[in-house]
């Protein structure tokens, strides 16, 4: 039988597309690993970021390590896919020739007739993740046009799944044991416009929520424009639709705001939140925000500070601006706030939110809360609320004083808190 180690970097999004190739090639025969500590296929097939710079020295690298893998004879066949080759393939093609093959954002099927299978034969997701929980990709592309994003470069128009198609995905994956549903896209709000006319994400998650089986979803990357409404009344009265909204806000001075495009105001952006608040109580926000973006002063910086104070996000994560070929930003803007001062705004404001952090999740010690057991770590299950999504928020450690099952949710009494992370006992 056939190996093949798939390496999967980047986003969420570029995992479900590793785990759909990884299905066919298992349907068709192939052994397949992921991310292996001990990589030993024939094959290796890389799925690239390409979204800022880090992402994409990262996604270099790793080709570059494999390449020299396959010059040592450790591997016999390297591909490549993903953001980094649909936006780079000339490129990538001329400068590293040891590839076997370079595949885009939407062309990776094509790999397996490449590779001359010889009945082709569709599967089913291969899920990474822990059985009890998946990715679910709703849509792909995205029709806004942010100042410093090149996700539409890569990924093209806003193109929504067919409703049903997404449902039959959740049922099966719900056949195989899996009860809890991150639902991602680059735009989910936005869900359903392209296909239907309208927006649809409300309905969606609606009909969701009503599939037997399904404990949690959890929604990821929604945009502050044209917000459904509807969404939020949907959050509140499915018990399985967590209290947990992603939502990149970028800054909040509207001459920072008008200057990324991002067709909102201060004035809109805290109404929204003070609105999501209302409608939804103990909603736990996500967000993402950007400092040194071209022409930020210190008082456009000073009002994110005190933006971050007074709206409070649960969580919450930062990065400075790093210039994107072929952006509105690069193209327009000079890039002209000093590395060191991105380093240092983007270090402080870190610190007010650990502050505010630390001190929210110090305010569930004494609650009893409904934890899913992820995994075990030395003498601790980790697990996690529903107010937590996996890898990137907060955890609950409990220890092994009794035997408890991965995938199950518990009700956890949390004696004590961290910075990020909470503990608790069993009830």
């Amino acid at each position: 039988m056939k190996t093949v180690d798939f390496i999967s970097l980047g986003c969420s999004k570029n995992l479900v597309d590793s785990e759909i190739l990884m299905g066919l090639f298992e349907k068709n025969g192939f052994q397949v690993t992921h991310d292996s500590d001990d990589p030993h296929g024939e094959i290796v097939v890389v799925n690239t970021c390409g979204f800022i710079a880090d992402a994409k020295e990262e996604s270099i690298n790793t080709v570059l390590e494999q390449v020299a893998r396959k010059n040592a004879g450790e591997v016999k066949k390297i591909y490549v896919m993903g953001c980094l080759s649909e936006r780079y393939l000339a490129d990538l093609e001329a400068e590293i020739p040891e590839v076997d093959g370079w595949y885009g954002k939407f062309n990776y099927k094509q790999l397996l007739s490449d590779i001359k299978v010889e009945k082709l034969c569709d599967g089913q997701r291969h899920l990474t993740t822990p059985r009890h929980y998946a990715y679910i990709k709703i849509s792909e592309g995205c029709d806004r046009h942010c100042a410093y994003c090149a996700i539409p470069l890569i990924t093209g128009r806003h193109q929504s799944r067919p409703m049903e198609e997404i449902l039959d995905e959740v049922r099966w994956l719900v056949s195989q044991g899996t009860t809890e549903f991150q639902i991602i896209a680059q735009e989910l709000t936005y869900y359903g416009v392209d296909l239907y006319g309208e927006q649809r994400i409300a309905e969606l998650i609606e009909q969701m929520a009503d599939i037997e089986g399904v404990t949690w979803i959890r929604l990821h990357y929604a945009y502050p424009t044209h917000f459904p409404w509807r969404l939020l009344e949907v959050m509140r009265e499915k018990k399985n639709v967590c209290r947990y909204l992603d939502i990149a806000l970028q800054h909040i001075s509207d001459h920072m705001l008008s200057r990324m495009r991002r067709n909102t105001t201060k004035q809109e952006t805290m109404e929204l939140i003070e609105r999501m608040r209302k409608e939804v109580p103990g909603i736990h926000i996500r967000t993402t925000l950007m400092v040194g973006f071209p022409g930020e002063t210190e008082e456009d910086f000073k009002e994110l500070v005190d933006f971050v104070k007074w709206a409070r996000f649960e969580r919450m994560g930062a990065f400075a601006y790093s210039e994107e070929d072929g952006t509105y930003s690069a193209e327009h803007y000079e890039d002209d706030v000093p590395e060191d001062v991105k380093q240092r705004r983007l270090d402080k404001l870190m610190r007010v939110q650990q502050n505010i952090s630390a001190e929210i999740e110090a305010q569930k010690v004494g609650q009893t809360l409904p934890v899913i057991i992820d995994r075990v770590e030395g003498d601790y299950y980790i697990g996690r609320t529903e107010f937590c999504s996996p890898e990137v928020d907060p955890e609950v450690l409990i220890h092994q004083d009794i035997k408890l099952e991965i995938g199950k949710i518990y009700q956890v009494r949390i004696t004590d808190s961290e910075e990020f992370d909470l503990y608790g006992v069993v009830e």
